[in-house]
């Protein structure tokens, strides 16, 4: 039987690693599911969530985007997926409080700009990507 071992990983922490029967996401291709025995490849991943299905239920993960990579692992009849996330975390852990507020000044500071208060084009930029991740985070709590 082909075993599909997962490993969630940030720079700051391990998330996540065991056995698994499938890892779903989405990269710029679109969206993606690996199975055992899955065809060696390597990623990209998109903001989103992250689903890893165990014996167990489900795990989601709420990633800000990364890289993934599948592969052969060094025992037999295992197959390797490793998500390498610079942010993520996992659903259930989502201070949605925290989130709200980020939402909430990164809305603030996009006002300020079409008011014409600051046309300082990368701190609009700032503010919309700061936008897009607390909407993400929120969006994943809620599921």
């Amino acid at each position: 039987m082909t075993t599909l071992f997962v490993e969630i990983v940030t720079p700051e922490a391990a998330l996540w690693s065991g056995e698994a029967q499938s890892l779903s996401a989405r990269s710029s291709d679109g969206d993606f599911t690996i199975l055992p025995q899955h065809t060696s490849t390597v990623g990209d991943l998109v903001p989103g969530v992250v689903r890893v299905t165990t014996h167990d239920g489900e795990l989601s993960f709420c990633v800000h985007g990364g890289y993934f990579q599948v592969g052969p692992d060094d025992a037999p009849d295992v197959t390797r997926a490793t998500v390498l996330a610079g942010i993520a975390e996992k659903t259930t852990e989502i201070d949605v409080a925290r989130a709200q507020t980020a939402k909430e000044a990164a809305e603030a500071q996009l006002a300020a700009v079409s008011r014409g208060e600051s046309v300082d084009a990368i701190n609009e930029r700032l503010a919309q990507d700061a936008l897009a991740r607390a909407q993400l985070r929120l969006d994943a709590a809620a599921r």
